[in-house]
């Protein structure tokens, strides 16, 4: 029996444990989940081990704990890092689900739960072929390790200092991530950049106290309409941050990615339909849009609060207000300059009578990049190119893996994207779905993967 046909005749199992993964509420940025996260912790490695992984355990990192396993087949083979994550973003707003998003549900070729698609089902496929290479062949091909944290999505607060304490044991020639996700279901592509992460809560204070909005109205400061215009006024006419220092040490974009965005032929119209909106003035090229959205940083409010939140009225001046920021990072820009910069802009703008504070979330991350001579790259893209018919392309990411930087700061090794999701498959929204067409592929693709790195 070959590892493709034991990875086909246990598909129904394999689904069935992915099923299994995703009923576990583990979401890491709500206290209130903290015991799925737990649970999905001791899942990973209890299906590491039967995988055959020989060394497992809990690493502690100061945080939620990450999963660490390995099996070296050979000292004189090459080591591979496997990275993913367990936790999964809050499953807000619950009203919006079509069916219960801790209850999969298996529809048109598809699996709807949250965190299938980001980040459960990749990161099982390569646990699932280490599995089948250990009972068919008695061995891997290539000396592998696993490293599945739990805080990727509230920013991984602890996980560059873990890399740090545990570098000895963690030390390989290459990252193999399972997080991140291809661009387009219908074309192939391998993530070379990703932009980084700066996250922050602003807060605008103003009486002591809620105040009646007939007697106080007009004379009172309102936290709501200075927190309005401190928002405002952080973006121009067209749209761009316009945060003075906000750009320090940004670079120039590789030249590489732009000859990507015109060979795509991005339908700018067709994007803009998909979700939801009727036009995208000012950008109207598909060209201009993914500029934006892969090379560009961004500055986006995320929630906004204030006031009387119920059903009805409530006549009433609320003494606070506040707001929820992140701000995506290209390569030359640094988290903490950017908070600086967004807080020398509020602070300047501050009305008189109202008092800001600013709660920043995390170090935030840099944005990362991939060497494009990278060995590993192309061997990719000949695995990707082979099994899907068609060369794919070499793509950014406008979202933030902060692995990429941490592993090149820590380990001094650089990180490969190999995840079978796709950005359309609404992770971090409602009814998040993954194609099992693609759990299927990414087993025999990560099967090449592993054959062929070992080969080169």
């Amino acid at each position: 029996m070959s590892v493709e046909t034991y990875l086909e005749e246990n598909y129904p199992a394999a689904l069935e444990d992915l099923k299994a993964f995703c009923r576990i509420p583990s979401v890491s940025t709500d206290p209130a989940f903290i015991d799925g996260i737990h649970q999905a912790a001791a899942f990973v490695a209890e299906r590491l081990r039967k995988a055959g992984f020989a060394s497992v355990e809990m690493l502690q990192t100061g945080g939620h704990p990450a999963v660490y396993g390995e099996i070296i087949a050979d000292p004189k083979l090459p080591t591979f890092l496997v990275y993913g994550h367990y936790d999964v973003q809050p499953p807000d707003p619950l009203e919006k689900w079509q069916t219960p998003p801790f209850e999969p549900d298996e529809r048109d070729g598809r699996l709807y739960a949250r965190g299938v698609s980001d980040d459960k089902g990749p990161l099982l496929i390569p646990i699932l072929v280490a599995e089948a290479f250990m009972r068919v062949e008695g061995r891997l091909p290539v000396n592998l390790k696993v490293l599945i944290e739990g805080e990727e999505e509230s920013g991984s607060p602890h996980f560059a200092p873990t890399l740090e304490k545990y570098r000895e044991k963690l030390r390989c020639d290459l990252v193999l991530s399972a997080d991140g996700a291809m661009w387009r279901p219908d074309k192939p592509s391998i993530t070379v950049a990703s932009r980084g992460l700066a996250a922050l809560d602003i807060t605008v204070t103003g009486a002591a106290k809620d105040l009646h909005s007939g007697r106080h109205g007009g004379s009172a400061p309102n936290p709501i309409a200075a927190l309005s215009a401190l928002l405002s006024s952080m973006h121009g006419p067209d749209g761009r941050v316009s945060v003075e220092g906000f750009l320090d040490g940004a670079t120039p974009p590789d030249p590489r990615i732009l000859t990507a965005i015109d060979a795509s032929n991005f339908d700018s119209a067709a994007y803009y339909r998909e979700i939801g909106v009727s036009a995208g003035d000012p950008i109207n090229t598909g060209r201009e849009l993914l500029i934006r959205q892969w090379l560009e940083p961004t500055l986006e409010f995320n929630g906004i609060w204030g006031g009387y939140q119920g059903k009805g009225t409530k006549t009433v001046i609320p003494n606070t207000a506040g707001a929820k920021i992140t701000c995506r990072l290209v390569a030359g820009q640094k988290p903490d300059t950017v908070i600086a910069a967004i807080t020398r802009h509020l602070q300047q703008r501050l009305p008189k009578g109202f008092q800001l504070e600013i709660h920043r979330h995390g170090p935030g991350s840099e944005a990362d990049f991939v060497d494009p001579d990278l060995p590993a790259l192309k061997i990719s893209e000949e695995v990707l190119g082979e099994l899907l018919g068609q060369k794919p392309l070499r793509v950014a990411m406008g979202a933030t893996i902060p692995i990429g930087s941490a592993f090149r700061k820590h380990l001094g090794c650089a990180a490969i994207f190999f995840s079978f999701s796709t950005a359309d498959e609404d992770y971090h929204a409602p009814n998040e779905f993954f194609r099992l067409s693609n759990f299927k592929l990414g087993m025999r693709a990560w099967t090449m993967l592993l054959r062929r790195l070992a080969a080169a």
